[in-house]
């Protein structure tokens, strides 16, 4: 009896309790859309770090520091993992922001503070009554892949208070030093960006005696010798040969079509072409290559001294200046695009590879092609403003709908893509320490699109196949995202070669009649008009009618 009335109070305590609970989810609701509660998500964690068995929390990852494990690791993020964490994993996507509990940023505290073997048995067995699936199971992810995964994930890790200090202060006390200096403890990197196009653009024929395609003497456009010939640029679409004057370069007047292997005249026209060329007289001998090109074919140009670290794009061109990191290796005194934001990391890339000129058109009294004074880390919009376009125009950067058909453009068309307003970086899709893919590509085009994209994924195509989606039979080169999102319409300077639009929008048979700019399916179709091809397209059942017709 003593116990009876204790009993009671509990009993009355705890029903009161659950009344009040039920009215509250009564009154709040049971949507996923509902943000959870500050409780709600430390209760949660709580009892998911509960359940992890103590064997599991204190295993060590074989693969910690491991800088191929690491890229390992991203291929499986991007492929499995970004649908829901996002490219940049920081859980903002339609999914991760409408799950319950949300998406969590991985590069948070809450998800850096638990230890390797935490995070790989969350990967292996997921979260019951959360969207995380058990990727032991649905995947048949092997515990070596999971470490792999583990390692790409701990490499969010924020910087310390005392390595932000040290990332601080290595632009004041460090120089460039180098691409050879990195090659001592990222010798596979470094061997594999040694063959690529951005370590090969600009080469001495002195050193390199092979590096001149054609056979000077047939050059009957405007003579030159290999004597003259200081710098050889460009291998792939064309090739334009430099001579020395003094400190500077200048071109000369002939350049070799590697495509139809021809001579053609080099000579960028007065009017109507370079916003530049207004600044300077129409001899080739009166434009040197320091102002108009130098500065992204080299790692810190001068424009005082016109003296270079290194030709080429090196390593520090894209990690910032090297000398602390080569005598003191640590992750904090060195920069790395793919831990910057994405507006940072895009910021690496777009500097070259876009049309525009600087804030200020003149700078000591030359007017300079290239973003003078920006270095990867600073924030590219203070030196660069991106060439403008007015819409229904047709300029010699842009088509009228605003896509570039100029090469050395992909950032003027980058920019404008829903690719970049959420997320997605240039890093995303290539590999600039060099892959055997075309364009430095992760993974050959038509599989590398479908990392993010296919039948099952909630970015589309929403259709049960991907052949339902192109109307092309799979495997044919029409079936591939490329061939329609990214066709090839900006030329790279000579007859006949074209690069790949970076807007990734469809651009249809009808804006060819209303824009006149080149689309893909007649672009393929070569000997069929716009009005077929748009026809064929009304009667896809996959796609709207709104959007072919216009």
């Amino acid at each position: 009896m003593k116990f009876r009335k204790p009993f009671l109070i509990a009993s009355l305590a705890l029903l009161f309790v659950g009344a009040a609970c039920a009215g509250f989810i009564k009154w709040r609701g049971f949507r996923a859309a509902s943000t959870p509660t500050a409780f709600e998500t430390a209760a949660a964690r709580s009892i998911r770090d509960f359940a992890i068995p103590g064997a599991e929390r204190h295993k060590r990852n074989p693969d910690a520091g491991d800088s191929l494990a690491i890229q390992q690791g991203r291929e499986d993020f991007l492929a499995r993992c970004a649908t829901c964490h996002g490219v940049d994993a920081r859980g903002r996507t339609p999914i991760g922001a409408n799950e319950y509990p949300r998406v969590p940023d991985l590069h948070s505290d809450t998800t850096q503070n638990l230890s390797d073997g935490e995070i790989r048995y969350i990967i292996e067995n997921g979260i019951q009554l959360t969207g995380m699936p058990a990727f032991s199971s649905t995947h048949n992810e092997s515990v070596e892949e999971s470490w792999k995964l583990v390692s790409y994930i701990r490499s969010f890790r924020p910087l310390t208070s005392g390595e932000r200090v040290v990332a601080a202060n290595t632009p004041t006390s460090a120089h460039y030093t180098g691409s050879q200096s990195c090659r001592k403890c990222h010798s596979d990197i470094y061997e594999h960006w040694k063959k690529t196009p951005m370590a090969n653009v600009i080469r001495d024929p002195r050193e390199h005696p092979a590096a001149i395609i054609p056979d000077l003497n047939t050059n009957t456009v405007a003579k030159f010798t290999k004597d003259q010939v200081a710098f050889v640029y460009g291998s792939k679409w064309k090739q334009r040969y430099f001579t020395k004057i003094g400190d500077d370069y200048y071109p000369l007047g002939a350049q070799w079509d590697v495509g139809s292997k021809k001579w053609l005249k080099y000579h960028v026209a007065d009017a109507g072409a370079d916003w530049w060329t207004a600044y300077y007289p129409s001899d080739n001998m009166q434009r040197p290559t320091g102002p108009t090109c130098d500065g992204c074919h080299s790692v810190s140009y001068d424009i005082y001294t016109k003296q270079v670290t290194e030709w080429n794009v090196g390593c520090e061109r894209c990690h910032g200046l090297g000398s602390e990191h080569v005598a003191h290796p640590t992750r904090a005194n060195i920069l790395n695009p793919s831990q910057m934001d994405d507006v940072a990391a895009n910021d690496t890339c777009i500097a070259c590879h876009s049309q525009g000129q600087p804030l200020t058109k003149q700078i000591e009294g030359k007017a300079y092609d290239w973003p003078v004074g920006y270095r990867v880390g600073l924030h590219l919009a203070d030196y660069w403003k991106l060439e403008d376009y007015t819409l229904g125009q047709t300029t010699f950067t842009h088509f009228a709908d605003g896509t570039a058909h100029k090469n050395r453009m992909q950032g003027n068309d980058f920019v404008q893509s829903v690719m970049y307003q959420h997320g997605v970086t240039c890093a995303s899709c290539h590999d600039v320490h060099g892959t055997e893919n075309y364009a430095q590509l992760r993974k050959p085009a038509d599989k590398l699109c479908l990392d993010c994209h296919g039948p099952t994924s909630p970015n589309g195509p929403h259709t049960a196949t991907l052949e339902a989606h192109t109307h092309h039979k799979d495997g044919s080169p029409g079936s591939q995202c490329v061939a329609c999102h990214m066709p090839k319409i900006a030329t790279e300077g000579v007859p006949g070669s074209f690069v790949s639009s970076h807007t990734f929008k469809f651009i249809t048979p009808a804006m060819t009649d209303k824009y006149k700019m080149p689309n893909a399916c007649t672009t393929c179709h070569t000997g069929r008009s716009t009005d077929w091809a748009t026809k064929e397209m009304m009667t896809w059942r996959t796609i709207s009618p709104w959007r072919v017709g216009q």
